[in-house]
């Protein structure tokens, strides 16, 4: 599909759009609650409508980035203002929009205070989260890596739960520790690039080509350049054993803090992997991919056997997380395009799944304020509504075939039994044991024993349906119908995987050379008796002649 002129510019509007409504809502009173909510909800839908013409609009054949928009901003340190979207970043870019729509509307009656300054900040981290995918500037996207903490830090700060301020300030300082060492990283390849190059440079595109000149460099540089990179990426996925900030984060955190957290938050970590760490170290990862993926590894299963023995809803789902991600990282790391697919689906599914369990928990903290599982029994009798979304996201998380989940562990596991079988096999363990805890919280909290502490309450409302409808179609259309979102990932997946990995795709062409001599071979023994046969004709006509 040709390219409209006006679309162009479109992606940088779609991100400048939240911004612009944040500076219009601090024009509205804070008396005026309804203004303001409806103020927000229509800002966040309009950006998500501005952004569905970008999913028709890109083309597919290619793995360029598209939407290119570019001007010098600091060309003595060679920084340009630089923005563009690939097919890695449009699907995570289109989700952010999805799943911030949903965080501003689950909220009409979870904030009771302060209602101008939530909405604000919540619009506030939907700019620079978006401003993350769209980046091809090295320096811009170190500014929305960071800029992002901020509002973060005050969803959890002001609105979190009793222990809100530990538990965001722990996660301010874990994630700046880390974007502290991706700085250091990204200065030690900028200055190596002017020594090698005699320029400065700060584009993504020129990172990735100083791979090279990288792995020119002493082994030990290497590594600690790399791991700047991991750490920095591996604390916001989070990955064992940078994980312990996420619990408390989304223990404390507000719903909609817990549904931007899990749904776009945790994918910046990923995004980063693929975007950054494994294009430009694609030589030194041999060496560091045993550790990395035995921490991988680890997190699978650790992740899974604590969720299950949590007693808090909310911290069953939080530690989920981690082993759900950890697929997403072993997806990544087999470095085969299999598996980086399904390490691409993953993180939309973790996305729409986990963020609808964390709302399906906020239901019942907003109309009981408890989120013990021994304080629920029963609720199916009284809640017939949310058991039903409550069981099609559970089903969803566990990835039962027809819903989105399965799609993503499938590719995951095919890609981890292409590059090592017994990572399938360990990884196999996490996604049966997720299964173990999340069916048995469904249990307890559906079916379980009735009390008096278990007085009935009110089934979903019109606009509770309204925010988990979009959820739950989503688990199912991307369950039935992966191939869009496929045809959208597949170019730049094979341009990745070219960076990363070349030899697969030698190994590929070998295969397909051998199936082909082997083709030609058969045309050949199968000619051959009549070739005999001409040759006896021949013999005879001869002999004959004689």
């Amino acid at each position: 599909m040709p390219m409209i002129p006006w679309f162009k510019n479109l992606p940088l509007w779609v991100t400048a759009v939240p911004l612009l409504g944040a500076l219009l809502l601090l024009f509205i009173p804070k008396a005026k609650r309804r203004l303001l909510e409806l103020g927000a909800f229509s800002i966040a839908i309009l950006d998500f409508i501005l952004s569905i013409p970008l999913w028709f609009q890109y083309d597919r054949t290619t793995s360029a980035v598209q939407w290119v928009t570019e001007m010098d901003w600091i060309p003595s340190i060679g920084v340009k203002f630089s923005i563009g979207m690939d097919g890695i970043s449009l699907v995570l870019f289109m989700l952010t929009t999805f799943i911030g729509a949903i965080a501003v509307w689950c909220s009409f009656s979870a904030i009771t205070e302060r209602f101008k300054e939530f909405y604000i900040w919540v619009l506030v981290m939907q700019f620079t989260m978006l401003g993350v995918f769209i980046c091809q500037d090295m320096f811009l996207f170190y500014l929305f890596w960071e800029i992002m903490l901020v509002p973060m830090y005050f969803l959890i700060a002001i609105w979190g739960g009793p222990q809100k301020l530990y538990a965001a300030i722990k996660l301010f300082l874990y994630t700046l520790s880390g974007g502290v060492l991706m700085l250091v990283g990204i200065l030690a390849i900028y200055f190596l690039q002017y020594k090698t190059t005699g320029v400065y440079d700060l584009s993504i595109a020129s990172f990735h080509n100083m791979a090279g000149a990288i792995a020119a460099q002493s082994q030990t540089f290497q590594v600690l350049l790399c791991l700047a990179f991991f750490i920095a990426f591996a604390i916001k996925v989070p990955m064992f054993p940078f994980h312990t900030w996420l619990p408390d984060a989304h223990v404390q955190a507000p719903t909609a803090g817990s549904v931007i957290l899990a749904g776009i938050l945790l994918k910046m970590g990923t995004y980063g992997f693929v975007r950054f760490m494994l294009p430009i170290f694609p030589n030194i990862l041999p060496t560091l991919m045993p550790c990395f993926l035995t921490l991988t590894i680890i997190g699978i299963v650790y992740g899974a056997l604590v969720a299950m023995i949590q007693k808090d809803m909310k911290k069953l789902v939080a530690y989920s997380s981690v082993s759900h991600l950890g697929m997403c990282m072993l997806g990544l790391f087999a470095l085969n395009p299999n598996g980086i697919m399904g390490a691409m689906f993953q993180m939309i599914n973790h996305g729409i799944s986990t963020s609808g369990l964390f709302l399906i928990v906020g239901i019942v903290y907003e109309r009981r304020h408890v989120r013990q599982i021994a304080d629920f029994g029963g609720l199916s009798k009284t809640m017939p509504i949310y058991a039903t979304v409550f069981m099609i996201l559970t089903m969803s998380s566990i990835g039962l075939p027809g819903l989105n989940g399965f799609i993503g562990e499938f590719a995951i596991l095919q890609g981890a039994f292409q590059a090592q079988p017994w990572w399938a096999v360990v990884a196999t363990s996490g996604i049966i044991l997720g299964a173990a805890y999340m069916l048995w919280l469904y249990q307890r909290v559906m079916f379980g024993p009735i009390d008096d502490i278990n007085t009935p309450m009110k089934d979903l409302n019109a606009r509770e349906i309204g925010y988990f409808a979009p959820l739950v179609v989503a688990a199912f259309w991307i369950g039935l119908m992966p191939s869009p979102i496929m045809n959208v990932l597949q170019k730049p997946i094979e341009n990745l995987v070219m960076q990363v990995n070349p030899d697969f795709y030698k190994g590929q062409d070998l295969e397909k050379n051998k199936a082909e001599a082997a083709r030609l071979g058969i045309r050949a023994m199968e000619a051959a008796p009549h070739a005999h046969d001409d040759n006896d004709h021949g013999d005879e006509v001869g002999n004959g002649g004689q």
